[in-house]
């Protein structure tokens, strides 16, 4: 059982030992995943907790809102996959001014040591914290002299490039939805609850499965994607996804939505998806968005984009 706790309030009193490492870990990324796996192996080896701290919101959306990258999952998403990869326990830490106001020795010593036990720390050789990021590896270490803990430095992931949440949005943004799943060592997905809409899809024969304004995960660049919808009951069906505006409407704002293909021929109400909250993965993208010059063009279009969809989904 993973423990997940919000706050260090939340940590039971006299926690450890336990081996710790401390990030973002924004996308759960194979750098991430890397990371992770050692600290779990190292736990192992010590007969030690694995424990991992991330935090939330970001602390760029708190130190520089106006430009914080946006986000690739959701927290719930993330915390998730982090435990997927071994974890004891997740401890999710409030990112304040406050916090970030703590000299890198008061941020050790009150989380890693008296709040954790850490025996160990495993973190990378680029590894900031502390006030003004001014804590860095060589800090880590002199802390764990000095305060009774090992460090171990986990090497960069990676051949030709490191594995990093920039690179999985810089492909996310293009549509490169295939290179953002090397990177993650998965599809890319959105979480969201399924809304109404303007029922185009339907009165055209392909009806969509809207995704909220909210709902969590980057968003990739327009065009229509070959996916997977997996709706609240975890049933997970092929799909055409579509993202933008449809430039073939006048006055339509940008949607993700996705149509199911080849879902059993039943009536419409015994495959509502309203309300539902469903994930949405991306496999590949089969093309940009186009304007075409009617709904008879469209639709022709549509059953071009299935049928590709299909064979490759097969």
């Amino acid at each position: 059982m993973v423990h997940f706790w919000n706050g260090l309030h939340e940590v039971p009193v006299g926690y450890g030992p336990s081996v710790v490492t401390l990030g973002n870990f924004d996308g759960v990324h194979r750098g991430h995943q890397h990371v992770l796996s050692a600290l779990v192996a190292t736990a192992h080896d010590r007969g030690a907790k694995a424990l991992a701290i991330t935090f939330d919101p970001h602390p760029a959306k708190v130190h520089r809102p106006d430009t914080a990258p946006e986000q690739l999952m959701g927290l719930a998403d993330r915390l998730t996959t982090m435990a997927a990869c071994g974890l004891d326990a997740v401890l999710v830490m409030p990112y304040t001014l406050a916090l970030a106001a703590q000299t890198p020795e008061e941020f050790v010593r009150s989380v890693f040591v008296d709040t954790l036990g850490a025996a160990a720390v495993v973190i990378g050789h680029d590894v900031r914290f502390g006030r003004g990021n001014s804590g860095d590896l060589g800090t880590m270490q002199e802390l764990g002299k000095d305060l009774g803990f090992d460090v171990v430095v986990v090497s960069e992931f990676g051949s030709d490039r490191r594995c990093s949440s920039t690179w999985v949005r810089e492909a996310l943004a293009r549509g490169d939805v295939d290179t953002a799943a090397e990177v993650l060592g998965r599809t890319h997905h959105m979480r969201g609850e399924v809304v109404h809409g303007a029922a185009r899809g339907r009165a055209l024969g392909f009806p969509t499965a809207n995704l909220s304004d909210d709902a969590v995960g980057y968003i990739p660049a327009d065009g229509v994607y070959a996916g997977w919808l997996t709706d609240a009951d975890g049933v997970r069906r092929p799909a055409a996804i579509s993202i933008g505006s449809n430039p073939t409407f006048v006055g339509v704002s940008r949607q993700v939505e996705a149509y199911v293909i080849d879902r059993p021929n039943e009536p419409v109400e015994a495959f509502d998806l309203y309300g539902q909250v469903v994930v949405v993965e991306f496999v590949t993208r089969l093309r940009g968005m186009v304007a075409y010059t009617g709904p008879a063009a469209l639709v022709d279009q549509m059953h071009l984009d299935v049928d590709q969809a299909r064979q490759i989904l097969a």
